[in-house]
């Protein structure tokens, strides 16, 4: 998981940049823009709403999913503008990286009114 703990580091000090330089207060979207604009800027491979589609029992459904930014292909990143973290956030984030059969998941609350209180690493076991 060594690769996955360097990128962590990379992610989080992204965000930490991004929140340093516009606050909280802003949309989701904003702030993903501004996200992914960072990543760009400290040359990390990302995709941003990565289509993930939904299987049950083996059989692919007609849905899917938007991941907000998968980030080198191993970690998706949730990026959220809430007063708080909830439990159903995570719970959502570890239903993504189950379905993805990644092993990173970073929550992003950019609403906090300081980002290291707004972030939250959860590690999908497979």
């Amino acid at each position: 998981m060594k690769k996955e703990d360097a990128l962590s580091r990379k992610i989080i000090s992204a965000a930490i940049e991004v929140h340093r330089n516009i606050g909280p207060g802003l949309l989701e979207s904003a702030y993903e823009q501004c996200f992914c604009k960072e990543l760009t800027e400290i040359n990390i491979d990302f995709e941003r709403q990565a289509r993930l589609p939904v299987s049950y029992k083996g059989v692919r459904l007609g849905c899917e999913y938007r991941l907000d930014v998968v980030v080198d292909k191993l970690a998706i990143v949730e990026i959220k503008a809430v007063n708080r973290l909830e439990s159903i956030h995570d719970a959502q984030l570890l239903t993504y990286l189950k379905l993805s059969r990644m092993k990173l998941g970073i929550l992003l609350n950019f609403n906090a009114v300081l980002m290291k209180n707004g972030i939250k690493r959860l590690v999908n076991d497979l």
